[in-house]
């Protein structure tokens, strides 16, 4: 009968076990699973960033994590993404992705549009279309869309800008914003910075000289394609305010060199100044219809900040150093430019 009982508890603990195992084994699966799907790296380092564009579903991030390889296993992200309810939560933006992250990681990120924002910086840039060719390949939008918006009539009367001068509203600096973010919203947050820029100080200066800040731009934009040195920009911005005064025609070879779209003349020709184009300054006077190219804030500071002097005339010097012969009188000055002149003939530049 004792004998019985043993065999009895003996064969029970066995059956403990045994199920005591069967849950381990199956707690452990369990487990594991779990941990695959939401906290093991599964984020590959074949991207550095997870481009979401805006109208993009759940199927289409699913096709461009595949296409792009950005996942170790699709099925374990498709299971957490489905339990976190991300199928119906996707947000477009641009994602940073980082070494080891998990599925759990990267499902909040774009659950949350925690986007790592595009540092934008311009200055020196030409035209428009250069412009907006630069905005796409950074952001969302492509050049058509930023062109769209830079030369729309009604938005850009709206701030008291046209076609020609819309490029004084872009403070040349370096900007964070979201990689989706739209032309429209891209503009006005321009204007914003624009509106930060000019403060009372720089509009005052900037009336004293009876130039509004879009004109201000513009000759900014001749003083910074004229120097090669900051420190010359107070000169060259003082030598041009003369002749604005004075009524002298500008005669801006950087303007003629706009005006022809041939950026690459080191010399301006009589050819070249022919074109006719309000942006030849040696055909129209005064200031062109707006900038020829975006001119650095130093370059607009030196024009509100200019240097009183009674310079004429400039032309660059002989020993190709970057700077400028400065004249008062048109003697000096031919005497300055024959220095020059006969320096390009001498290297055979004749264009």
């Amino acid at each position: 009968m004792i004998e019985k009982e043993k065999q009895r508890m003996s064969s029970g603990k066995r059956i403990a076990l045994v199920a005591f195992a069967i849950i381990v084994l199956v707690g452990g699966y369990i487990a594991l699973n779990f941990y695959k799907i939401y906290f093991a790296p599964n984020v590959t380092e074949n991207q550095k960033y997870l481009y979401i564009k805006t109208g993009s579903d759940y199927n289409q991030l699913i096709a461009t994590l595949t296409e792009k390889s950005i996942l170790k296993s699709e099925s374990s992200f498709a299971k957490a993404a489905e339990k976190m309810n991300l199928t119906n939560t996707v947000k477009p933006g641009r994602y940073r992705l980082k070494k080891g992250m998990t599925n759990r990681a990267l499902i909040n990120l774009i659950k949350a549009g925690n986007q790592e924002p595009v540092k934008l910086k311009f200055q020196n840039i030409r035209k428009k279309e250069n412009f907006a060719a630069y905005l796409a390949s950074n952001l969302e939008a492509d050049s058509l869309q930023f062109i769209g918006v830079l030369d729309s009539t009604a938005l850009l009367s709206k701030y008291g800008f046209n076609q020609d001068n819309v490029y004084a509203m872009f403070i040349p600096n370096t900007y964070e914003m979201y990689w989706n973010v739209t032309p429209i919203a891209f503009f006005e947050r321009m204007h914003q910075e624009y509106d930060k820029f000019w403060n009372t100080g720089r509009k005052q200066k900037a009336a004293s000289l009876n130039l509004s800040p879009a004109q201000v731009y513009t000759l900014a934009s001749i003083v910074d394609a004229e120097a090669l040195y900051d420190k010359e920009m107070p000169i060259i911005a003082g030598l041009y305010l003369n002749r604005l005064n004075k009524g002298i025609l500008l005669q801006a070879d950087p303007t003629v060199i706009y005006a022809n779209n041939d950026f690459t003349v080191k010399r301006v020709t009589n050819k070249l100044l022919q074109v006719q184009s309000l942006y030849n300054t040696y055909k129209y006077a005064g200031l062109p219809p707006g900038p020829i190219m975006m001119p650095s804030i130093s370059a607009i500071d030196a024009v509100l900040n200019h240097d009183n002097n009674n310079y004429i005339y400039m032309c660059a010097k002989e020993d190709f150093s970057g700077y400028h012969n400065f004249a008062e009188t048109k003697a000096q000055h031919e005497i300055n430019a024959k220095k020059y002149r006969d320096a390009l003939n001498k290297k055979n530049i004749f264009r």
